[in-house]
């Protein structure tokens, strides 16, 4: 008997192939924003389950409600109005499985193939990844440490309008940025919404590393700017108590938040979990918050020193965030941290994330790279970005 094959049977909106299995991780793990793997609360976590299953174990027999646990829901809607200033109540929550299931829902529920999205010049990966799902038009706006340009955004949009494809929507990482590490002024964002009530353009708001502070104030959220109506808000628990979690939350105008729960696949998030987050939370995630920051912080500083001891501040640059948990590193122009990045992975074992990775166009910034700096301790930090920089002269990237 033959050995069947799929070919020519898949849809013609089929995701593309993504290869089988995981890629090495590099020992000096500046690839992926994992936290300090020490500092994840694993007592208060099972302790709240514990409490949880105690109190509601018996309803693990239900199907749970589709917009979540109601609980955790209604302690998301308290967090926001407290550190965010948005008003919502928790049938205004969606919670779903990180924010890239709530970024899904909010891709399929508004875009058709070709619709123009507007993004930062460089944007995190996976919201990208969703968006070309969708097959849109993704255009880079260019930014500066302040975010993204306004009068660049305006011509984005005319641009757009020009073609008689007016921009679908608008997304942006506003606070420690991914991953460039800056964060929107007020000015900006005030200017951003601006403009999206000028020409009837939505905002897509990913504020998933916003509690990730270590110095400076707060900046009002875009959404608590608007009052339109034109702001769709995602955030998660990934950063803030463990991405393994796999619970973040969807917040906007209630026409909107209905339409999208019903592109939702796979039914509610995971009540065992959702039961874990929310005993912790309301008893222990601001001092959690506080603990996470401080050893962030430390190895925020601890990158940024060993940046400045090897590698040239002639030739290169590196953004000098506030919180969150990212480094944009620029080398000089015609370095292409793309071909470099494999064999500095193999014979450096340090780990990174090349610039075309985060760019709308796949293509610019080969001669950047960004580097997360919450996993590996301080003096592991320092010693990496020593073999970075010895990887990169070995390569003639850097002199």
């Amino acid at each position: 008997m033959s050995t069947f094959s799929f070919a020519g049977l898949y849809a013609r909106t089929a995701a593309a192939p993504k290869g089988i299995g995981w890629g090495k991780r590099g020992r000096y793990d500046f690839a992926v924003a994992y936290p300090d793997p020490t500092s994840l609360p694993i007592a208060g976590l099972l302790e709240g389950l514990r409490q949880a299953m105690e109190e509601e174990g018996g309803d693990l027999s239900l199907y749970a409600h589709p917009q979540g646990y109601t609980p955790l829901r209604e302690f998301v809607a308290a967090k926001l109005e407290r550190d965010r200033a948005i008003n919502v109540t928790a049938d205004d929550i969606i919670l779903g499985d990180g924010s890239s299931q709530p970024i899904h829902m909010i891709a399929e529920t508004l875009l058709d193939p070709r619709d123009v999205v507007l993004t930062e010049d460089f944007v995190y990966s996976g919201t990208l990844n969703t968006l070309r799902r969708f097959r849109a038009d993704l255009r880079g706006v260019a930014t500066d440490e302040e975010g993204m340009i306004p009068t660049a955004i305006e011509d984005a949009i005319r641009q757009a309008i020009a073609e008689s494809k007016p921009p679908k929507l608008i997304y942006t990482v506003p606070t420690f940025q991914n991953p460039q590490g800056w964060t929107m002024s007020l000015e900006r964002r005030q200017a951003l919404v601006a403009l999206s009530q000028q020409y009837d353009v939505p905002i897509l708001e990913d504020d998933c590393y916003v509690d990730l502070r270590f110095e400076g104030k707060d900046v009002p959220s875009i959404y608590s700017l608007d009052g339109s109506g034109r702001v769709l808000y995602v955030a998660s628990f990934s950063k803030i108590i463990a991405p393994g979690m796999r619970i973040g939350y969807l917040t906007g105008p209630r026409a909107f938040l209905e339409r999208a729960l019903g592109a939702k696949s796979g039914g509610s998030v995971s009540t065992f979990g959702s039961w874990a987050v929310h005993r912790f939370s309301t008893s222990h995630l601001y001092s959690h918050i506080e603990e996470i920051n401080d050893i962030q912080k430390q190895r925020r500083d601890a990158i940024l020193a060993a940046l400045d001891e090897y590698f040239p501040a002639s030739a290169t640059r590196w953004s000098r965030p506030q919180g969150g948990l990212f480094i944009w590193l620029q080398l000089p122009e015609g370095a292409d941290t793309v071909a470099a990045r494999d064999r500095i992975l193999d014979e450096y074992d340090v780990g990174y994330h090349p610039g075309p990775q985060f760019a709308p166009d796949g293509v610019a910034g080969r001669n950047c790279l960004r580097l997360c700096f919450g996993y590996n301790a301080p003096e592991e930090i320092a010693e990496g970005i020593q073999r970075l920089a010895a990887g990169f002269r070995a390569e003639g990237l850097i002199e």
